[in-house]
């Protein structure tokens, strides 16, 4: 599968990353008041509004408005920040993140919630606490000991719902169908024309191959299928073709 293209726009992200191997990124408190330091200073600098945010111990959650094209940069400033700080302060070398951090672009404002319901319930999830706003390092926290932090001022959260509202929604799980759509939003790919942030429609590869007639139209179909994002194994075993054929067509084409 290619890599997902990430997308700049301005507009709400939802933004994860865990440390290699799935080890822990913060070994006590301290190091979970550094990141948030660090979170508060580039938010700042980038001009990033920070709409709820969760540190477990060996990830972290962020729900995301960029106000310029700068989202991977500040995301890199910030994982690379805290692993400076972590890799010194431990006395250790190498990689602390598993991968490059992940982010999904939110188009439709009805995941906004469920997303930020989804992030609350972490905690409750890894038995860490019993109830949304207990843990101290979450957004709900906050906005349930009204401490709330510079980055976090700017929350729909706040502008749209009362504290007895929020948490009483809160304390619902989410159902079938919110898990669903927020499974369904990770897969979701998106593409910028005319200015605007647009959803990009996966073709199935039966209709991609459907009218070749030769190889050339074939292997136009193949770059078209990969870009849409079908894996090259899909790919191969649909026409059959070894892997390493369609990798080869692919970098041809794209040359």
């Amino acid at each position: 599968m290619p890599r997902r293209v990430r997308v700049e726009s301005c507009g709400f992200h939802h933004v994860y990353n865990r440390g290699v191997a799935k080890n822990p990124i913060f070994l006590d408190d301290f190091d979970k008041e550094k990141f948030l330091k660090i979170l508060s200073e580039i938010a700042r600098n980038y001009r990033l509004n920070i709409h709820a945010f969760c540190l477990m111990d060996n990830h972290y959650h962020l729900l995301v408005e960029n106000q310029r094209e700068n989202l991977s940069s500040a995301i890199r400033q910030i994982n690379s920040s805290y692993a400076m700080y972590f890799n010194k302060r431990y006395e250790r070398v190498g990689h602390l993140w598993q991968d490059r951090y992940k982010s999904w672009f939110i188009l439709d404002s009805n995941h906004l919630f469920i997303l930020f319901r989804y992030i609350e319930q972490n905690p409750i999830k890894a038995g860490m606490t019993q109830r949304v706003g207990e843990y101290k390092y979450a957004s709900s926290y906050c906005f349930l000991k009204d401490a709330i932090p510079r980055f976090l001022q700017n929350s729909f959260v706040l502008r749209e719902f009362n504290t007895v509202e929020l948490f009483k929604t809160l304390e619902m799980n989410l159902n079938k169908e919110e898990i669903k759509s927020l499974e369904k939003l990770k897969t979701k790919r998106f593409k910028q024309e005319d200015n605007k942030v647009v959803e990009v429609i996966q073709t199935p590869l039966d209709d991609i191959f459907f009218s070749t007639c030769s190889k050339e139209e074939r292997n136009k179909a193949i770059l078209k299928a990969f870009e849409e994002g079908h894996s090259k194994s899909q790919i191969a075993r649909k026409i059959g073709l070894s892997v390493a054929g369609v990798s080869k067509i692919i970098k041809k084409l794209k040359v």
